[in-house]
């Protein structure tokens, strides 16, 4: 466990109510009790009791207790069972003595997190502990674990190690920039410097995009946004490398893309409203909905829309500009990739409740539309193959529900 996390017992963590104010501690375990949390004052017990039996199990290495032993209203006592129950643990390579080891860092980190999200942390529901112990933190032991042994394949002494770059390939909509943005946090909170970008920062100006439509006119694939050809790879290029490599307290800037712009069709920002990075790092996390997307040659995507065919020679350049900088692999599986357009639905709608303008129903049917000859181009051999560059052992699969939970 890195010092960062495990210098700060966990008592601290949840000894302030989420609104900063101090509250009663259990006598017995130094954690608020659930009367705190609830309107059950008299419940007389700590809600944080199976974190303790975890603890205790870890320290000496006894049996934790069946489920039916512990209170009846305890959120987080079955906690050691929901983890190792968790349909990811397995494909990250763990077990349950691996969570009884380390169970200290998955409290910690879980209470965390959780708070972040704006939950509950000591009185989690169902979903909400799924999202957190089912899925962002085994997806981020599985990146610890990458970064591991990135950086042990460098020598002590050897020049600054470059960061580690993560591709984090997923439909639109299904959630990956809560992910990132949840293992973004992660990584800093344990003292492992990290950042993330996404191809949408890289897209086109407003001006070139409307240059390229009109160099593929009647091309409704490349009209918009989306679609390889639509991105500017140089400009992602030269901001990953910088990234990669950034000395003690150099400053870098990462480009913001607008979506909003133009009523939805979106435009690059001003240079000046780009966020700024210190270095070093040491994880970038680079997400996308088309990363590892593989050309398959004329025939092959022609059978699917023969509109592909430009975007399928584009997809050579993003291999050798993009996805070869990409040293560990998560990819995120749906089943039907129709779910995009409920859930970029959802977004659009959001986004106007944030008072930003955004497109209508018709408009988010017409521009999902214009991806999804690419879905199904493309997505099956991504699941099945894996990215053309990538190494087996660097690679994370698993599906979602159309919920946005992991299946496994």
């Amino acid at each position: 466990m890195p010092a960062a996390v495990a210098s700060i017992p966990v008592w601290q963590l949840a000894s302030s109510s989420s609104n900063g104010s101090r509250v009663a501690a259990c006598p017995t375990s130094g954690l608020p009790s659930p009367s705190c949390f609830t309107s059950r004052a008299t419940m007389g017990t700590c809600s944080l009791w199976g974190c303790n039996v975890a603890r205790k199990s870890v320290r000496d290495g006894s049996p934790m207790p069946e489920a039916a032993s512990m209170p009846a209203v305890t959120p987080l006592a079955d906690l050691y069972d929901f983890i190792c129950k968790g349909p990811l643990l397995e494909t990250i390579g763990l077990d349950a003595e691996d969570v009884r080891r380390d169970m200290n860092e998955w409290i910690e980190m879980g209470l965390r997190l959780s708070r972040i999200l704006g939950f509950r942390e000591l009185m989690l529901s169902e979903s909400e502990k799924t999202r957190v112990y089912h899925y962002y933190l085994p997806v981020y032991m599985w990146c610890k674990r990458e970064l591991e042994r990135h950086r042990g394949r460098f020598n002590d002494g050897d020049k600054p190690i470059p960061a580690l770059v993560i591709g984090i390939s997923a439909p639109q909509g299904c959630g990956k920039t809560t992910l990132v943005d949840a293992l973004e946090y992660m990584f800093n909170y344990s003292g492992r410097t990290a950042a993330s970008v996404s191809i949408d920062d890289f897209y086109l100006t407003a001006a070139d995009q409307q240059k390229l439509a009109k160099e593929n006119q009647g091309n409704l694939l490349l009209e918009l946004r989306g679609n390889a050809g639509s991105h500017d790879l140089d400009l992602g290029t030269q901001t990953i490398k910088c990234l990669q490599n950034l000395s003690e307290g150099e400053v870098a800037s990462v480009p913001h893309y607008d979506k909003s712009a133009y009523n939805g069709r979106g435009d690059r920002s001003d240079p000046s409203t780009w966020s700024k990075v210190t270095g070093p790092l040491q994880v970038i996390l680079f997400e996308g909905w088309m990363l590892g997307f593989k050309p398959l040659g004329k025939a092959a995507v022609s059978s699917v829309d023969p509109q592909l065919e430009v975007v399928d020679k584009n997809l050579v350049a993003y291999q050798k500009g993009w996805f070869n900088l990409v040293d560990s692999w998560i990819i995120v599986k749906v089943d039907d990739p129709g779910w995009v357009y409920e859930w970029r639905l959802e977004a659009e709608i959001a986004m106007k409740a944030k008072g930003k303008p955004g497109m209508s129903d018709e408009q988010v049917a017409d521009f999902v539309a214009r991806y999804m000859p690419a879905y199904k181009a493309y997505l099956q051999t991504l699941y099945s193959e894996g990215p053309g560059n990538a190494k087996p052992d660097n690679v994370l699969k698993f599906s979602i529900d159309k919920n946005r939970n992991p299946v496994g």
